[in-house]
């Protein structure tokens, strides 16, 4: 299983600015380990944030994105101590959800 998400979601006047730091070897399936094997595809597909069980962010992602991800966003309509989840599943099917509260 893959390390917990760090999420960080602030409310900023009427808006949340949200920040993921998202835990995944994200492998393309291009790359070749030292003995010129290929090393097996491994990446996110989907990244789905929700507050209060409202999808905020439905990202499709894929095998371009970068080792352990950086997102950041800004969504309205959240008040301070309102639940965050963030879930994700990759292209091997394994799935991960992790939660947060905004806070103020």
């Amino acid at each position: 299983m893959s390390e917990p998400m760090k999420i960080r979601a602030f409310l900023v006047k009427d808006k949340v600015e949200m920040k993921l730091m998202v835990r995944h070897p994200m492998e393309s399936g291009l790359r070749k380990d030292e003995q010129g094997e290929r090393i097996p595809a491994h990446y996110i597909e989907t990244l789905v944030v929700k507050c209060k069980d409202r999808v905020v962010l439905d990202a499709h992602l894929g095998m371009a994105v970068s080792e352990n991800p950086y997102i950041a966003f800004n969504f309205g309509g959240a008040a301070k101590g309102d639940p965050i989840s963030v879930t994700w599943i990759d292209n091997r099917g394994d799935t991960r959800t992790d939660e947060g509260v905004v806070a103020g």
